[in-house]
């Protein structure tokens, strides 16, 4: 640590730390040269025995080419992560020869479909493994990317699913008794255009166990009758108090309950108004 370094030296930048991996007896030979090109080894030796015995151990960790052998693709285990670690452990053998690479990471394949396609291509070198391997790497991810918006469109199904079973409840506290059945009524209204059929009426899918007895004369379908028609039910009272059905009606019904919803909707007011209007003695009204 007393030691003056040369006025011009400079620390040697193509030489990187041991990290751990290989024999330090190399890291100390291949150190030793760069430093006595730049002059300054004056006590090495009480640096470099230290540093031997204190990584010793590592060379024990050392893998040789037989070591590949024993890499195998896990039953979940993505090829790319699979290739990552083989890689890893690769870069770590010295001298390792290339077709030995080659014959060791296919043997670690995982049976399936990959497997089959690298024993029918059959790659001669790493670079043409590795071309196929992009493209497997590639389908495992779009796959999982699936994988992944799955639940979505689950969730947009159980919406779907959930205006399907959909059963829309009456508006009105009391509904007009009528003089004539709700579905001759419905059928005449219709024929005289005072109403329109809702815009997919007689084009509606037959669901599964539809009633094929009941049918309603307003959405022009099988399953249910008119009388049982909320929709209808409720569109009749509507038009019944807008004095629209009076024919229908066995005598005037006395005022009728504003829907829930609506208790002072503007079509309605004028009806409400007119209908609270009395005369008195003196001809005024209140």
């Amino acid at each position: 640590m007393n030691f003056v370094l040369p006025r011009r030296f400079t620390l040697p930048t193509t030489l990187t730390p041991y990290d751990g991996l290989g024999d330090p007896k190399k890291y100390i030979k291949k150190f030793t040269s760069i430093m006595i090109v730049n002059g300054s080894i004056s006590r090495f030796r009480d640096i470099s025995k230290p540093f031997e015995e204190h990584f010793v151990g590592s060379a024990i960790y050392l893998h040789d080419s037989d070591y590949l052998n024993t890499i195998k693709q896990g039953q979940h285990e993505s090829f790319k992560d699979y290739m990552m670690r083989f890689t890893k452990i690769a870069l770590s053998i010295p001298d390792l020869h290339p077709e030995v690479e080659l014959h060791a990471i296919k043997s670690g394949l995982r049976p399936g479909k990959f497997q089959e396609t690298i024993a029918v291509a059959k790659p001669k070198t790493m670079a043409e493994f590795r071309e196929k391997a992009k493209g497997q790497i590639d389908i495992e991810e779009l796959q999982q990317a699936q994988k992944l918006e799955k639940p979505h469109y689950r969730d947009d199904d159980k919406t779907r699913d959930k205006k399907k079973n959909f059963k829309p409840t009456s508006r009105y506290e009391s509904y007009t008794q009528f003089n004539t059945k709700r579905d001759d009524i419905i059928k005449e209204i219709l024929n005289s255009k005072l109403i329109k059929p809702p815009r997919k009426a007689g084009s509606y899918p037959y669901s599964k166990g539809a009633d094929q007895s009941k049918y309603c004369s307003f959405h022009q379908k099988h399953g249910h009758t008119t009388d049982d028609c909320v929709i209808a039910k409720d569109l009749l009272e509507r038009l019944a108090r807008q004095c629209h059905l009076d024919k229908y009606i066995g005598g005037r019904i006395q005022q009728r309950a504003p829907p829930l919803e609506t208790k002072a909707r503007p079509d309605n007011m004028a009806k409400i108004k007119t209908d609270r209007t009395t005369t008195t003695p003196n001809n005024q009204h209140v």
